[in-house]
């Protein structure tokens, strides 16, 4: 019954963001390659768009739509154990606890390590690794910004501006690719099929493409100097940010342009930019939240930003309304719209950059070292 597509749709939809909401938290296991592993599960949950590819050549090989569907139902029931038998009954911390277990009748450590070269002073001997520790005591901690402050803070009305933009250039670009290949090819069927795999074909390599803004994030975390710890460990972090948040928008708009150009072989280059900007995108966008604000607040702030920005995507059924009738579907003077558009993304890191100088000139006046001397021995990253 194709009635059932509507709450079948509507299901897949919410259940997949709390499955990729809940799953980020495992990032929190690995340390210094936290960022690494939150942009990975992004890579990976962006590249499950490839899944198309797959079950549009096994139909065209015979094999039913019913039977791949129960099939791929089938293969969720290892979610369904892991969440019960892996996952913790709760959110995972971060940092972790000394000794932390986690997952039902699985007693065994974390496998969240230091390693003792980062802890130990210059020459001194010891064993390999030291379990992941909290790197100040717990009334140390600073007091936690409440959720509205956070909510109506520049930094992240201007991030969702960030993501709001981009999400609908990479809509709009997939709601009016078929229109836009079948321009540029002159009706041909057959170089529209070949085009229209070849783009699901590059939505496998979202998985690799992500963990490199990972690195770029975590890039400061796996010098041999020691890290700093507390509000410079968070600003430090934030730091690091600003190069991802830019590196991401210009892919962006190198991905608008040669999307604009009306050459059919320059596709190929616009879908490599496509996978690689979007991978970028979703995965830079978790990881700023978990960087820039508090972790109590991570998974309201991450629910509200993509909220926020799925009404700002709205606006691509009027623009592809526009495409495929006044224009003939010929999407080029909306592309042009959408190169000025995807230049106000370049705010986002001009004001975290401004943020992180207001907050060292903060750390300044409270008399606080912006820079760890080099005898202090490095301890494991403080929660962002």
């Amino acid at each position: 019954m194709a009635v059932l597509l509507f709450p079948a749709m509507s299901m897949l939809s919410v259940g997949g963001i709390l499955l990729i909401l809940t799953n980020m938290q495992v990032g929190n296991l690995f340390g210094k390659y936290r960022s690494i592993i939150i942009t990975l599960y992004n890579g990976a949950f962006d590249s499950s768009s490839a899944i198309f590819l797959i079950i549009k050549v096994l139909y065209e090989h015979g094999l039913s739509l019913r039977a791949m569907f129960l099939f791929m139902a089938a293969c969720s029931t290892w979610h369904l154990l892991r969440t019960l038998f892996l996952m913790p009954r709760t959110r995972i911390p971060y940092p972790l606890p000394p000794a932390y277990d986690y997952g039902l009748r699985c007693p065994g450590r974390s496998r969240s390590y230091r390693t003792y070269e980062e802890k130990r002073p210059p020459g001194e001997a010891g064993p390999e690794e030291t379990p992941l520790e909290p790197g100040a005591p717990r009334d140390a901690a600073p007091p936690v910004t409440p959720f509205a402050a956070c909510a109506r803070s520049a930094l992240f009305a201007w991030h969702v501006a960030w993501l709001s933009v981009m999400q609908l250039r990479h809509y709009l670009f997939i709601g009016t690719l078929n229109p836009l290949l079948d321009h540029l090819a002159r009706g041909d069927p057959r170089l529209v099929s070949t085009y229209t795999n070849a783009f699901a074909f590059t939505q496998l390599c979202g998985v690799l493409c992500a963990p490199w803004n990972g690195f770029i994030l975590d890039r400061h975390k796996r010098g041999r100097t020691p890290r700093p710890e507390g509000a410079l460990g968070t600003l430090a972090d934030l730091r690091a940010s600003v190069l991802s948040l830019a590196v991401t928008v210009t892919q962006c708009l190198l991905f608008s342009v040669c999307a604009a150009v009306p050459v059919l072989p320059v596709q190929f280059g616009t879908f490599v930019l496509q996978v690689l900007s979007r991978s970028f995108l979703y995965g830079g966008n978790a990881a700023f939240l978990a960087i820039a604000f508090p972790p109590q607040h991570f998974g309201k702030l991450y629910g509200l930003a993509m909220a926020l920005s799925a009404l700002v995507a709205l606006l691509q059924y009027p623009l592809v309304a526009l495409v495929r009738g006044p224009l003939g579907g010929d999407p080029f003077y909306v592309n042009l719209g959408l190169i000025a558009v995807v230049l106000v993304a370049f705010v986002s890191p001009v004001v975290v950059t401004r943020e992180c100088q207001r907050r060292a000139k903060e750390l300044g006046a409270a008399g606080t070292p912006l820079a760890a001397p080099p005898s202090t021995q490095a301890t494991s990253e403080l929660p962002h």
